[in-house]
């Protein structure tokens, strides 16, 4: 897999968290000495679930001790499955002692493991287990704090060790929802492309070209991804970890989150469930991207070089009148923090007519710029379907009128600028909303 580690050697060399992401078959056996390496000859702690802990738990655990680490357990139920909470990282924590963490797992795992060695000021080793998400190199962990899920800034893991072999023995579905996950990167960067254009938040130089450059190569085999090809589950893993690091890099999740994850967010603080069973974030963004893209190919067909500026901003909504709709799509701690999440990007009269001016101004570039990144819908789902991805609100327990309430409150939770921003200051939300994800596959 050389090939696979020189692409991320130099994104390595560049993090001031990661010093080593080793990807390879049969590498397992190369966790006592990356252990060794870059955590000294000090106790450790395997976290893990039951599934994560038979898929490589137990044999990690048992190259530890034949090389003499001592080295403890702490292993979660599997069902259901543990949920990305403070609480959950806090007595992780708790039990860590004087323990390097190693977490064993993706997502839900790696996270609160993540929390918790911050929290102890601790670096510690994650042992991935699947291509699920792009969570595993990222340098926060997004985490429901009494209801309301937000990325809590946290060190990236100090090494990362990724075994082919056991992330090609994971349930397919698991790397149906990393390829969803991925996919969603295409609507973010149209979303930064928005915010560029208008003055808000310039693309940056170091984290788009990561992500983005290759993202049309690693979402361009998702039958392979779904039959567990090997090349094709390094390029998925490459592609989400080079996710995890821009974001490092940027210092935010911009490069890697937009609209798309806002709406994922707002069904993993419900607790969505399915089949008694925790919706996957992989799988509640691949329903969020398709949506996010409708809106994106129904604002393509606009010309909005013929906004009317002053009637929109007349009729525009204050910030009292979001409070209010806030209060009436959420309540408690979440409609607390959005509030302030939708205070801080507000724009007053003067701010909005003169962002509206720019959008007219650059609506032609920018409408360019935005077909030749995005993808369209139809290609996006094909896409999906074929990695085994969900395609369709209803495979996760959506129905269409959840879909349009949780696509206005997706808005408010996050101050930062997407898509649904500016059809809202457009004038063009209800319509969008009501037009866009109309399409067949939303109420059927």
């Amino acid at each position: 897999m050389a090939n696979v580690n020189d692409i991320l050697g130099p994104a390595v060399e560049r993090s001031d968290a990661i010093a080593e992401i080793a990807v390879g078959n049969a590498i397992l056996a190369d966790a006592p000495a990356v252990l060794r390496r870059h955590f000294g000859d000090g106790p450790a702690m395997v976290v893990a679930d039951e599934n994560t802990f038979a898929a490589a738990g137990k044999a990690v655990v048992e190259r530890l001790e034949a090389a003499g680490v001592d080295v403890a357990t702490h292993i979660l139920p599997a069902r259901p499955r543990p949920k990305p909470t403070v609480e959950l990282g806090r007595s992780i924590a708790d039990a860590l002692g004087d323990r390097t963490p190693i977490s064993v797992g993706s997502g839900v795992l790696n996270d609160v493991t993540k929390y918790a060695a911050h929290s102890r000021d601790r670096a510690y080793l994650c042992i991935a287990t699947a291509a699920s998400m792009d969570g595993y190199s990222s340098a926060g962990a997004p985490l429901s704090d009494q209801g309301f899920k937000k990325t809590i800034p946290c060190r990236a893991p100090h090494a990362i060790l990724a075994d082919l072999d056991v992330i090609a023995r994971a349930p397919a579905e698991m790397s149906g929802w990393g390829y969803g996950d991925l996919a969603g990167k295409v609507p973010a960067g149209g979303d930064w492309l928005i915010a560029d254009a208008l003055g808000i938040e310039p693309i940056d130089d170091v984290a788009w070209p990561l992500v983005q450059d290759n993202l049309a190569g690693w979402l361009s085999a998702p039958g392979a991804v779904k039959a567990g090809e090997p090349k094709a589950l390094a390029d998925l893993f490459v592609g989400l970890t080079l996710s995890g690091l821009a974001m490092e890099f940027h210092g935010t999740s911009r490069p890697a989150s937009g609209a798309d994850h806002q709406i994922a967010h707002m069904w993993e603080m419900e607790g969505l469930t399915l089949d008694g069973e925790r919706v996957s974030h992989g799988a509640c963004v691949s329903i969020g991207t398709l949506a996010a893209l409708r809106l994106f190919d129904w604002l393509l067909d606009k010309d909005l070089t013929a906004l009317p500026i002053d009637d929109v901003v007349a009729a525009a909504a204050s910030i009292d009148t979001k409070r209010a709709e806030i209060a009436s799509l959420m309540d408690g701690t979440l409609a607390e923090r959005a509030i302030v999440e939708t205070e801080a990007k507000h724009a007053d009269p003067e701010t909005h007519r003169a962002r509206l001016h720019t959008l007219k101004e650059t609506w032609p570039t920018l409408k360019e710029r935005l077909a030749s990144h995005l993808k369209r819908t139809a290609e996006m789902e094909r896409l999906l379907r074929e990695a085994g991805a969900p395609t369709t609100p209803r495979e996760i327990g959506i129905n269409p009128e959840h879909l349009r309430t949780t696509v206005h409150a997706a808005r408010f939770i996050r101050s930062r600028y997407t898509i649904l921003d500016l059809i809202e200051e457009c004038g063009l939300f209800e319509a969008a909303i009501s037009e866009a994800l109309a399409a067949p596959a939303y109420v059927a």
